[in-house]
């Protein structure tokens, strides 16, 4: 049920009904409302690796992952992999998103998946950013629990994150 509109006035109103819309939309999209699984905030550790800087897709991920009621740790960019599991352990996260845009993502994804073996934590990892389909089986055989090519749609990256936090 819509809420009575207050203000007079036909643009007034229009503008009203649109964030109406908009807000009811954006819910529905981050899945607000929605049991993500476990009791308490699912912990979701985003990064960008290596001289990597371009971040407008990793933080637009962070803010639907949030939206969608988990809690994000976003290290920022120019991390090593050491730094990344060092924050994993520390932060207790369920979840590592590694984001790439620069083509280093098969050598990255290796040594975090190298790191995370030798500090003995079993965390799965997802990948995404600016990634070639020939390299997307190769990141998943290395362990990379799934891959995001630019562009993939938010309710696909949120259902999939649903999934692998009801298993965890």
């Amino acid at each position: 049920m819509l809420p009575l509109l207050r203000f007079t006035g036909p643009y007034v109103r229009l503008m009203d009904v649109v964030m109406i819309i908009w807000k009811w939309w954006s819910r529905r999209l981050s899945g607000e409302g929605v049991d993500m699984g476990k009791k308490g905030k699912n912990r979701v550790l985003l990064a960008k690796l290596g001289l990597d800087a371009h971040d407008i897709g990793i933080k637009a991920v962070a803010r639907w992952l949030r939206d969608a009621g988990m809690e994000v740790i976003y290290t920022g960019p120019f991390q090593t992999p050491e730094k990344i599991v060092s924050t994993a352990i520390q932060e207790g996260v369920d979840v590592i998103g590694l984001s790439f845009s620069g083509g280093e993502h098969l050598i990255y994804t290796r040594r975090v998946i190298d790191v995370m073996k030798e500090n003995g934590i079993d965390v799965p990892i997802v990948v995404g950013g600016i990634i070639p389909k020939q390299d997307m089986p190769t990141l998943k055989k290395m362990g990379a629990r799934d891959v995001f090519a630019a562009g993939t749609p938010s309710t696909k990256m949120l259902d999939f994150f649903r999934i692998v936090l009801e298993k965890t």
